[in-house]
């Protein structure tokens, strides 16, 4: 019964439009399974082939052997576990383990990448997720989808979204360099930092000194937070407030709270009474810090610089309120956000399987490198400029990812044709 309604759900897309026939799976392409394959066998028969798992990171990759099974084009995807659903499209001389279902075409004139774009927007439909979930050989081979009749018309769909794909791929790496870069300077700066006339420090030219932190500049102090700001929890959620003495007003959530960002794409809105709203209400240079929830999420720091008039914030995350003229607050973003800053979170933390929290008493504790303000503010400075590339690039890559989004939904369903494409290059050929 699970299975059926799953298949009702996922059926609902394969109305066919004109120049477009509709399948099953089994109706065009051949269905197997790939082999039990350990990573003893990986490191005892190294090699140039690739061995793809149930993973979805590194595109499935998890070693490479000195043999092959698979010799050609082939859809495969994730049969068991946490990705069950999740569709590839490979091609050449590889291996895959036992977790991997392959499609094979039967038919010439199947496009495999078209394939593999077409069933990852299904696929998922037809997961079980009753125990460990499944994709089962069966319930792949009766999926029904609508395809174009004629491969031109596939491989150009396919050539369009593969297109969007590397563009993603290239800023993805660039984010991945852009972040190795941040790091080392944020380690270097956090450490050695800068000096009056815009050099970084080294032992070879400047007096250092043994902290509880390590060899930190001389004229640096090594101070806790609680001594050189002002540390105070939110609004708690769940109380229902009314009457003329209360006020509805946004709020800060933990998911709002990135690492030195904040995502406000989605801002919730809560009635408390007006006498609280001084108490909770966020002001400019405010530093925003996680409780908790994820490893990934504790201690995450970032400045409000007033995005949104009148903003409180929950229970859930630290308002910590610089003193003025001690302690920057985009230092101290820094500071949190940084490797050290993470390490001590975790470590100051109460742990409950991969869930931490950190309560203000630990919060207050946190040692903070502490240079004069004016070097902090320079460290800012170079920071900011770091930053604001990176963040750049991150965004750059949500817009091509919405742009495959909208993509698939037209061009995978015949919503919008490819067909003057095909036109034009045919023309320009003749």
């Amino acid at each position: 019964m699970v299975i059926l309604k799953m298949r009702m759900r996922g059926s609902c897309e394969v109305r066919a439009v004109e120049g477009w026939k509709k399948f099953k799976v089994r109706d065009v392409c051949e269905l197997g399974r790939g082999r039990v394959i350990s990573g003893q066998e990986i490191e005892r028969n190294p090699g140039v082939f690739p061995v793809y798992s149930s993973q979805s990171s590194n595109n499935g990759e998890m070693g490479a052997i000195n043999t092959f099974d698979f010799d050609g084009e082939y859809v495969t995807w994730t049969t068991d576990g946490a990705y069950a659903g999740t569709v590839f499209y490979r091609s050449g001389q590889f291996n895959c383990t036992n977790v991997c279902g392959t499609l094979r075409a039967k038919d010439p004139q199947v496009c495999m990448p078209f394939l593999a774009y077409k069933l990852s927007t299904l696929a998922k439909d037809y997961v079980s997720y009753v125990g460990n979930p499944k994709l089962m050989n069966g319930v792949m081979a009766g999926i029904e989808f609508s395809i174009p009749t004629s491969k031109p018309e596939q491989t150009k769909i396919a050539e369009v979204l593969s297109t969007v794909d590397r563009a993603i791929e290239q800023t993805e790496a660039l984010i991945a360099k852009q972040q190795r870069i941040k790091t080392g300077l944020m380690q270097d700066l956090l450490t050695r930092g800068i000096d009056e006339h815009g050099n970084l420090r080294s032992e070879q030219t400047h007096q250092f000194k043994d902290s509880p932190l390590g060899r930190i500049p001389e004229v640096w102090e090594v101070v806790q937070l609680g001594n050189v700001s002002e540390i105070s929890s939110g609004v708690t959620l769940g109380k229902i407030h009314s009457g003329p003495n209360t006020i509805e007003l946004p709020y800060l959530r933990v998911a709002n709270v990135q690492d030195g960002y904040l995502d406000l794409t989605e801002i919730k809105v809560i009635r408390v009474p007006k006498s609280n709203v001084e108490k909770y209400q966020l002001k400019a240079g405010d530093v925003l810090m996680n409780e908790g929830g994820d490893f990934d999420k504790l201690g995450r720091g970032t400045v409000w610089n007033n995005e949104i008039p009148h903003c409180l914030h929950q229970n859930h995350i630290f308002k910590v309120r610089p003193k003025e003229g001690k302690l920057s607050s985009d230092y101290l973003a820094a500071v949190s956000a940084s490797p050290y800053g993470k390490t001590f979170f975790v470590i100051a933390s109460k742990q409950s399987t991969n869930l931490a929290s950190i309560n203000s008493t630990q919060l207050k504790l946190f040692p903070v490198p502490l240079p004069l303000y004016d070097e902090q503010l320079r460290i800012d400075m170079l920071i900011k400029q770091n930053a604001a590339a990176h963040y750049d690039t991150i965004r750059q890559r949500r817009k091509f990812q919405s742009l495959k989004k909208a993509l698939m939904q037209d061009l995978l369903t015949g919503k919008i044709r490819v067909t003057p494409l095909l036109d034009k290059e045919e023309a320009v050929a003749g």
